[in-house]
């Protein structure tokens, strides 16, 4: 088990956001998406790491997505955040599906 209850000091920075889906979302959309988020490592080479996917099901009250992503640094993050490739995929690819979305940032 790794357990981190304070890496403040740390410089890699953990980006994490959980979706919703809005209603009528269909299967193609969600996997239209996951080509684009599976795309994005090899445009923004300040990813370290990149997992995503859909919720298991096993707890009801979940958000339906995830997305998970490692950067060496806060300004390897910030570049991620508003790379032109991943702004243009938020725009086409989540904005028009999702009902709620959450997100944090924090230190490895």
């Amino acid at each position: 088990m790794n357990v981190s209850v304070n890496s403040a000091s740390g410089t890699g920075v953990r980006h994490v956001v959980l979706f919703t889906w809005a209603q009528g979302t269909t299967s193609e959309q969600i996997a239209e998406l996951c080509a684009g988020l599976a795309r994005l490592p090899g445009l923004v080479p300040e990813i370290a790491d990149y997992r995503f996917g859909a919720d298991l099901g096993v707890n009801q009250g979940n958000a339906q997505f995830a997305v998970v992503a490692d950067f060496a640094s806060a300004q390897d993050y910030l570049t991620y955040r508003d790379h032109p490739d991943h702004r243009q995929l938020i725009a086409d690819l989540v904005t028009p599906i999702v009902a709620n979305r959450v997100a944090i940032q924090f230190a490895l």
